[in-house]
């Protein structure tokens, strides 16, 4: 069954018309949604969900703390490693919700590594996503590596720094992860 993984930028905070026809369309399909609850885009899509009334929606939180859950829907505590609320401790329930789903569907700012991150994610666990780039207002299907190549490569080199560095952490993160649970 199809399981929709929804995030995005903290600086995308509405919904374009387009974005609205996709998450239309995995409501009319009914697909359980997954989704975080930071503020931008996770809250953006949990108060549009909110307003159809929609069910199928698990919020994901890290460390006990849930910061949004509009609908009041059920929710997963991730357990963490820190108590610092840095980029480890919210990627701990990014990461659960990259396994969890079938698709992604991402809003980005043009700028955030963290939902590149998931995207990236996603596509190391074999799935496809779709990127819905704000600023140009398009949407750009990853359905391979080779689309995650082409994409990295018509951005500046700062961006593509930041995500090798972000990646390989991540990476690392995912073998100790992967240890623990063998352990």
């Amino acid at each position: 069954m199809t399981k929709v993984f929804i995030g995005g930028s903290r600086r995308a905070s509405r919904l374009s018309r387009q974005v609205q026809n996709r998450v239309d369309n995995i409501v009319a399909n009914e697909f359980p949604i997954v989704i975080g609850d930071a503020n931008g885009a996770d809250k953006a899509v949990q108060q549009y969900l909110h307003g159809k009334h929609y069910q199928l929606v698990e919020v994901f939180c890290s460390g006990g703390i849930c910061r949004n859950n509009i609908g009041n829907w059920r929710t997963r505590n991730v357990p963490v490693r820190t108590r610092t609320r840095d980029a480890e401790f919210y990627s701990a329930k990014d990461r659960g919700m990259a396994q969890e789903a079938t698709i992604g569907l991402m809003m980005w700012d043009g700028k955030s590594v963290g939902t590149l991150l998931n995207l990236f994610r996603l596509l190391s666990l074999g799935k496809k996503a779709v990127l819905h780039n704000v600023p140009a207002k398009a949407f750009l299907d990853f359905k391979s590596w080779a689309d995650w190549k082409v994409f990295l490569a018509s951005h500046d080199i700062g961006l593509r720094n930041k995500i090798e560095q972000r990646t390989q952490t991540e990476t690392i993160q995912e073998r100790t992860l992967q240890d623990d649970i063998r352990a």
